[in-house]
């Protein structure tokens, strides 16, 4: 859940599905009279400024789609948002650029607005035992977070609330968004589109299902409760309903923060290393995988804290509405690639990739050898050959340095500058979702400025052997 956002606050949300796709239909036939009007007149001049035509008409388009879209807020907005991290692939950069700003137009809802949804659901005799404070401390496009104490006990806790009618505007919200796309132009739809369009589709609905939240996030509770790294609310099933979550609060500071930032490397490094473990335990032992990188979603508790009680820094995780589970069919691939990868073995990551389905085996020989390479220069900070580490991304005591080693930069111009691109257009949605969640991970390690060499943990998880040259730096590590 984001932090509170400097904006006005709205008495409702407009949650009609008539009113709002009236909005985004005028909206896109609009847009696509002017796209139209562009295409018939976008002939005259050398092909670099048709090129410049063609894209500033793609970012007007994108601003506009944006603009439309942020009027009327709810699950529209986090449509957006979501195609936004993951339509790079679907989406031309001008729209995915634009649909990115939409991550600073989340609106709170007034307080009566969410006092009558809070009586609605828990009832005045339940909701009496609380004393609400009715200033948001997080809002996001689906909902909005509220600090509480019960009365009785003095216990804090949070009350995550759902907006009046965001979850029975999902489908034609989607669906509206898409035709926009469509008739402004702004995509290709085909079957690989559709197909993930689908996908967003099932992960909305995760989203706005706020009983199967709570139960995912007590079931991470209990996975993780014999870690002291981690601390997962507690959920409290007595104020939970379809459409709010109550959970103990958890006090912690931003992964940004400057109280993290001053920490010692050796915590930061800590502090990534539990990140990087608990991110194995969900790929490897699991089968679940928060898929959601926004760092909102988690918190860094400090050792040693006026009014702290741990003894180690841990990681506060908040949310878990954008859980998967994976099925093995996909998995196994997937742990092929990084188990061949860590062991050099070119072909057999290439036959997982073709497994996975964003590699053929149509393919020439050097497109696929070089997408293989690629897919291995990723475990670059796992790796036992560190030869091949670039001297900027290693301290003076031989550790990987996540930060200055810019890896996912790297890799992405590493492919950009080979045919891959030609070859490999739509990959499938598990894919996409994974690979986000890896580029986060990685992100919130650089971000702690984190340094340390992860192959000991990926041994670990790999065959059960922490055997590694780094192995003197190794963690607590307990099993869930």
């Amino acid at each position: 859940m984001a932090s509170r956002p400097k904006s006005t606050s709205v008495a409702r949300i407009k949650t009609g599905s008539f009113e709002r796709r009236l909005s985004l239909t005028r909206a896109g036939l609009f847009a696509g009279t002017r796209m139209a009007s562009h295409m018939a007149t976008n002939w005259f001049g050398s092909k670099d400024k048709r090129d410049a035509r063609h894209r500033a008409m793609l970012s007007s388009q994108a601003e506009f789609l944006v603009d439309e879209l942020g009027k009327l807020k709810g699950s529209v907005v986090k449509i957006g948002q979501v195609m936004a991290l993951y339509g790079e692939h679907f989406l031309p950069e001008e729209v995915t650029e634009a649909l990115h700003t939409l991550e600073d137009q989340t609106t709170w809802l007034e307080w009566p607005s969410i006092e009558r949804v809070l009586k609605d659901e828990l009832g005045t005799r339940r909701l009496a035992e609380l004393e609400v404070d009715p200033d948001p401390i997080g809002a996001a496009s689906l909902g909005q977070v509220h600090r509480a104490r019960r009365r009785s006990d003095g216990l804090e806790l949070v009350l995550k609330v759902q907006y009046p009618g965001v979850d029975e505007a999902v489908d034609s919200d989607l669906n509206s968004v898409a035709q926009l796309l469509r008739v402004a132009r702004l995509v290709s739809f085909g079957p690989e589109f559709n197909d993930w369009l689908e996908e967003v589709r099932d992960m909305m609905h995760r989203e706005v299902d706020y009983r199967l939240e709570a139960t995912t996030t007590e079931k991470f509770r209990q996975m993780l409760s014999g870690d002291p790294r981690f601390v997962v609310p507690r959920v409290l099933e007595e104020y939970c309903t379809a459409h709010v979550i109550a959970s103990t609060y958890e006090r912690g500071h931003s992964v940004s923060s400057v109280a993290v930032r001053e920490l010692p490397l050796e915590r930061r490094s800590e502090l990534g290393r539990a990140a990087l473990e608990l991110f194995f335990r969900e790929l490897f032992v699991w089968g679940e995988i928060q898929t959601d990188p926004n760092f909102g979603n988690y918190r860094i508790r400090i050792a040693g804290e006026s009014g702290a009680d741990n003894e180690h820094d841990q990681i506060v995780l908040l949310d878990f509405g954008a859980v998967q589970a994976y099925s093995a069919t996909f998995l196994d691939p997937v742990i092929q690639m990084i188990r061949a990868s860590y062991e050099g073995d070119l072909e057999a990551v290439i036959d997982g990739g073709v497994k996975l389905r964003f590699m053929s085996r149509e393919w020439p020989t050097d497109v696929l050898e070089k997408f293989g390479s690629v897919c291995m220069s990723v475990l670059e900070p796992l790796s036992g050959d560190r030869s091949a580490w670039p001297e900027y991304a290693i301290n003076d005591k031989g550790q990987y340095r996540w930060k200055q080693s810019d890896l996912p930069s790297r890799v992405a111009r590493q492919a950009a500058k080979s045919a891959i691109s030609r070859y490999f257009k739509v990959p499938p949605k598990e894919f996409v979702f994974l690979n986000r969640k890896l580029i986060g991970v990685y992100t919130f390690i650089a971000v702690l400025n984190a340094e340390f060499n992860g192959e000991d943990l990926l041994r670990e998880y790999l065959y059960g052997d922490p055997g590694a040259p780094d192995a003197s730096s190794t963690s607590q590590i307990t099993k869930a």
